[in-house]
């Protein structure tokens, strides 16, 4: 099971700066994560396409709550990460959690070497 260490990314969700295209990128504990905004749900995932690097924050939430990539339009599932459009890349995504004190971000707590 994967231990998360809860960084706190805003005291609340007003405090995040969504664009109008629903996405906003934001820094957990010194690493750029963006944020996607969906039916009163927030996820986590990685700031940039796992293709060629697009920053997804400049990309947009198409009708089915995916994003976009702004370079190649490729698309992710916001909540497990899956590329939908076929490429068969994968989107690094983590839990987000909104409580009273704020808005959090479950990060992996750091490994050694990535064996523990």
């Amino acid at each position: 099971m994967i231990e998360n260490r809860w960084i706190k990314i805003a005291g609340s969700i007003e405090e995040i700066d969504f664009g109008s295209n629903n996405l906003a990128e934001v820094d957990a504990d010194g690493k750029k994560i963006c944020l996607g905004r969906r039916d009163n749900e927030i996820f986590a995932f990685a700031s940039k396409c796992p293709h060629a690097g697009g920053y997804l924050s400049e990309g947009y939430v198409d009708a089915l709550g995916n994003v976009v990539c702004p370079i190649h339009r490729y698309k992710f599932c916001m909540k497990n990460g899956r590329n939908v459009s076929g490429e068969g890349y994968y989107l690094k995504h983590w839990p987000v959690e909104i409580r009273e004190d704020g808005v959090f971000v479950g990060l992996e707590k750091n490994k050694l070497f990535g064996l523990l």
